[in-house]
Order: structure tokens, then C-alpha cells, then sequence
């Protein structure tokens, strides 16, 4: 009988060209999305605090989408308007033209409300609060936009610059990314800093050398060796002295000589961002200091740029800069010192209770460059 004889590989029928070919696509397709996947893991597992959410968003910017995310943005931001919580009051209220208060806020305050009272806040070395809070609304016309405010007393703080864990992206940085140990009980404030620095042509400064250099008439945050900050044009208003220990430049000034900037509205030759962002009802923050160079910062939902200038001045700013924008990127607490007997030597409470990070945020390393402040 005649055994059957296995096929062997060379009686097998060729594979069609058609399909080798279709195998080869198949491989580069999976090469070309492998790549883009390797790089979105490692976005979303790199070090320092930042939520999913942002960190995806930020590694479509990165990677060519930031013009779809910017009309995703602009369409949505543009046409919902939040509405923000009203904080709860903490602390004791401190009546008009009491020592070392800070100036009334300006606007309508009803009487019904705490609106434009400041609060008290932590007490430095000399025995008078260090820092106050407010809340208010600068759009009479949509009540709805709550703005809070904190002013902080000149020759009551040191201030602090803290380089993130990828913001800027130009290597090592002393503090590594966080509030200083060491610095944690003697904290007054810690709040966000400006965009991420391939969305404004400044720079930072610090420990002695720049990300890249400054620009003169941009509004930056100085520091200097007593830790005070100040809020001007570079050039013009601050300076980076021998006596400047830190600096961080976002964008131009939003408010100067007491008023907002005009062209804000229609930001036309895009000196504050894309004309069209800066037309978001969003998330907003800004820094300034007033005429006697106390510390203004103000935040809140629902902003468009105009909104956030007016905040500045209602809150006293007589030059104001934007910092950082959108959920999850404006931040501000303050810290006071905590109960007898608790595990922790100060507490912290956010600024506006629907800020999204946690009132601890820059106590761990964190993605952004931050600020914050201690009791001198």
C-alpha cells in the first residue's frame, strides 16, 4: 500500500503578494502607534503630582494636537459660563482701617453678605495677621463669577520659587519640585505660577542662572534676597539686581498705574496668549502687588481676561500680571497653624473650595513651577 506523504513547505502555494505586502502595513501600522504609546505611558507616569485628566491633555499639546485642543477649548469655554462656589468664612473679620488691614475692596458689597469683608489669617513675628481673604464678584452683570482674593502684608513673608518636575524643562533644580521640609510649619501660602514656558516667550530664574534669558517688558515675579516679590515690567518697574535671588515672566502686565491694560478685550496683537483663549470663561489667576507693595493674588471660575484684571484692581493690585489658567492649574491655600494635639503643625484651606488640586498640593513634587510663602 502507498503511504501518504506529508506536504512539505515547498508545496505549499506562494503567498500572494497582495497579502505580504498588507503584512508589511500591518507591522508599520503597529510600529507607528507603538511609538506615540510608549511616549503617552511615560507622559502619564512621569514624576510630580498632575491628574490624568491634564496630563493627557498636555501630551496632546506636545505632540502636535495643541491647535485641536485649543478649539475644542475655545468653543466650549466660550460659551459655558461656571459658576463659582462662594467660600466659607474663616477667621475673624477685620472692620475697615483696622492696623495693618488691607484696603476695602472696591465695588458694591451688600450688606446680607460677607462679600469684600477681608478675614484674618496667620499672624507673624510682629503679633498682626500676615495675611487676609475675600471674596467678591467683578461682574455686576453675571453675579454668578465669584473672584476671592488673598493680600498679604508687605515685611511679613519670605517668598519662594520652586522649579517643577517638568516646568522648566531645562535639567536639575534646587528644591526638589516641593515646599521645603523644613519650611512646612512656618507656611503662610502656596499658589500656582504662570503657563508652561513654550506658551510664553519669559523665562525663569533661579539659584543663579536662567531657563533662558529674560525679556525685558514682560511681567515678571521677582524675588529678592530678603524674599519679597514684586510684580512689574522687567526693565521698567523690576529688575533682576544683584540682590534678585528668583524671577518667573509670564505673558505682559495685565493691570498697570492702578487700571487694566487696554486692548485686554480684544488682545489683538496677542501679547496676553491666542486672542481666542484669553476669550475663555475658564479658570484664571493672577498676581500683583499694590501701592505699598503688598501682595495681591486673586482667582477665579468663570473668567475671561477683563475679568481677571478687574479683580486685580477691585482687590487694590495697582500692577497685576496673569498667572496660570484652566481646572487643575490655579491653586492657592492658605496655611494656619493647626489645633493642639494634631498629628499635622499647620492645616491648610483652599482659597475657593471648588479649586480642583488638593489644599496639600506642593507638599509632594509637583509637574509646575509654584510659589510659596513663609512667615518671616
Amino acid at each position: 500500500m502507498t503511504q501518504l506523504q506529508e506536504p512539505s513547505a515547498l508545496d505549499a502555494p506562494p503567498v500572494p503578494r497582495r497579502r505580504r505586502r498588507g503584512r508589511w502595513v500591518a507591522l508599520g501600522v503597529v510600529c507607528v502607534l507603538a511609538v506615540p504609546g510608549v511616549s503617552f505611558g511615560r507622559a502619564m507616569v512621569a514624576p510630580g503630582a498632575a491628574p490624568a485628566s491634564v496630563r493627557a491633555v498636555e501630551w496632546v499639546r506636545d505632540h502636535g494636537g495643541a491647535h485641536l485642543v485649543d478649539l475644542a477649548e475655545n468653543w466650549w469655554f466660550s460659551r459655558h459660563v461656571p459658576h463659582g462656589a462662594v467660600p466659607a468664612v474663616r477667621g475673624p473679620e477685620v472692620p475697615a482701617g483696622a492696623p495693618g488691614a488691607p484696603p476695602v475692596v472696591r465695588g458694591a458689597v451688600t450688606e446680607s453678605t460677607a462679600e469684600g469683608r477681608w478675614t484674618a489669617g496667620r499672624v507673624g513675628s510682629d503679633g498682626l495677621p500676615a495675611l487676609y481673604t475675600t471674596w467678591f464678584r467683578p461682574d455686576a452683570a453675571d453675579p454668578g463669577v465669584v473672584a476671592a482674593a488673598a493680600w498679604i502684608r508687605a515685611g511679613s513673608y519670605r517668598a519662594h520659587l520652586v522649579a517643577g518636575t517638568k516646568e522648566p524643562d531645562t535639567g536639575s533644580w534646587p528644591g526638589d519640585a516641593r515646599v521645603a521640609p523644613g519650611d512646612v510649619p512656618n507656611l503662610l501660602a502656596t499658589f500656582n505660577a504662570g503657563f508652561k514656558f513654550h506658551d510664553t516667550p519669559g523665562g525663569f530664574f533661579e539659584d543663579g542662572r536662567s531657563s533662558r534669558p529674560l525679556v525685558d517688558g514682560l511681567a515678571t515675579a521677582t524675588i529678592s534676597g530678603s524674599g519679597a516679590l514684586q510684580v512689574g515690567a522687567l526693565g521698567s518697574e523690576v529688575s533682576l539686581g544683584a540682590g534678585t535671588t528668583e524671577a518667573r515672566q509670564n505673558l505682559h502686565l495685565v493691570v498697570d498705574d492702578g487700571a487694566p491694560v487696554p486692548g485686554l478685550a480684544a488682545n489683538g496683537s496677542g501679547r496676553w496668549g491666542t486672542a481666542h483663549n484669553q476669550g475663555q470663561y475658564t479658570w484664571r489667576s493672577g498676581l500683583g502687588v499694590d501701592a505699598a507693595g503688598d501682595l495681591v493674588y486673586v482667582a477665579g471660575n468663570g473668567f475671561d481676561l477683563v475679568h481677571l484684571a478687574d479683580a486685580l484692581v477691585e482687590a487694590g493690585a495697582v500692577r497685576g500680571m496673569e498667572l496660570d489658567m484652566h481646572s487643575g492649574m490655579v491653586s492657592f491655600s492658605s496655611w494656619v497653624p493647626a489645633p493642639a494635639g494634631s498629628k499635622e503643625p499647620v492645616e491648610p484651606a483652599k482659597l475657593l473650595p471648588d479649586m480642583t488640586r488638593e489644599a496639600d498640593r506642593y507638599l509632594a513634587p509637583d509637574q509646575r513651577d509654584f510659589f510659596y510663602l513663609t512667615v518671616d
